[in-house]
C-alpha cells in the first residue's frame, strides 16, 4: 500500500516546530537523523524540510568529511539560518520579563516605565527623520509614520476613517513581554502621539491579546 502524506495543517506546524528545534539543539542535522530522532519516515521530514527551505528558516550544505569518503553523493545537512533562529523567541522573552520584574523589585513600577521610554526613544528619533517631509496634517503624517514602522518590522498600515483616522500594527517584537508590562505598550503609544502631533487613543493591542495593535488618531478640529 503506497503511503499517502497527510494534508498540511495545524499537526504539520507542530511538527515542524519540532524539526527547526531540534536543529537549533543540534546545530545541524541530515534527513536521516531528524527521520531517526523524530520518529518520523524520511519522507515526512522531506516535505518539511523542503518548506523551512523555501521560507529560508534553514540552509542545507554538504557535511564536512569525517574520515574517508565512500562511494555515493555527501550527505547533505541542515542548518538553521538567523532567519529561523528568530522563530524561537521564548528564551530572549522570558529573559527580558524576568529583568523587568527584577528592576520592578528594586526600584518599583516608575522605574519600568522609565525603561520602556528609553527603550522606544531610538525607534521615535529613526521614525521623525523618516517623517521628516510628511508635513503637519495628521493623517498624512500617520500614513508616514506606518511606512516608517513598517520597515521597523511593525508591518503597520494607515487609513482614514470617518472619525479621523486609524493605525494599524501587524506584528509587536515585545508582545509577550508587554502582555505582563503594560508600561512598553503606554510608551509606545506615547511615541505615536509625538511623532504625529494629535491625542491619539490606543482602541486594541496584539500584548492584550487582539490580534491587530489598533490606534485610533481623532479628527484635528479647526480652531
Amino acid at each position: 500500500m503506497k503511503y499517502v502524506e497527510p494534508a498540511v495543517g495545524p499537526t504539520d506546524e507542530k511538527t515542524r516546530d519540532r524539526v527547526g528545534r531540534l536543529l537549533l539543539e543540534e546545530g545541524a542535522a541530515t534527513t536521516a537523523e531528524l527521520s531517526e530522532r523524530l520518529g518520523l519516515t524520511p519522507a515526512a521530514v522531506r516535505r518539511h524540510l523542503d518548506a523551512m527551505l523555501a521560507e529560508g528558516h534553514i540552509v542545507s550544505r554538504e557535511r564536512p568529511g569525517r574520515g574517508p569518503r565512500g562511494r555515493g553523493r555527501p550527505a547533505k545537512e541542515f542548518v538553521l539560518t538567523d532567519v529561523g533562529r528568530q522563530t524561537f523567541p521564548h528564551m530572549y522573552d522570558d529573559l527580558a520579563a524576568e529583568v523587568l520584574r527584577f528592576l520592578a523589585r528594586l526600584h518599583g513600577e516608575d522605574a519600568v516605565a522609565t525603561f520602556a521610554a528609553e527603550r522606544v526613544r531610538v525607534l521615535e528619533e529613526r521614525c521623525r527623520s523618516a517623517m521628516a517631509g510628511a508635513g503637519d496634517d495628521p493623517l498624512a503624517r500617520a500614513e508616514a509614520l506606518a511606512d516608517a514602522l513598517s520597515a521597523e518590522g511593525y508591518a503597520a498600515s494607515a487609513s482614514a476613517l470617518a472619525g479621523g483616522g486609524q493605525l494599524c500594527q501587524h506584528h509587536c517584537p515585545v508582545a509577550q513581554v508587554a502582555a505582563e508590562f503594560p508600561q512598553l505598550c503606554e510608551a509606545e503609544t506615547a511615541v505615536i502621539s509625538r511623532l504625529l502631533g494629535s491625542h491619539v487613543q490606543r482602541l486594541a493591542t496584539i500584548a492584550h491579546g487582539d490580534g491587530v495593535c489598533t490606534t485610533h488618531i481623532p479628527v484635528r478640529k479647526a480652531v
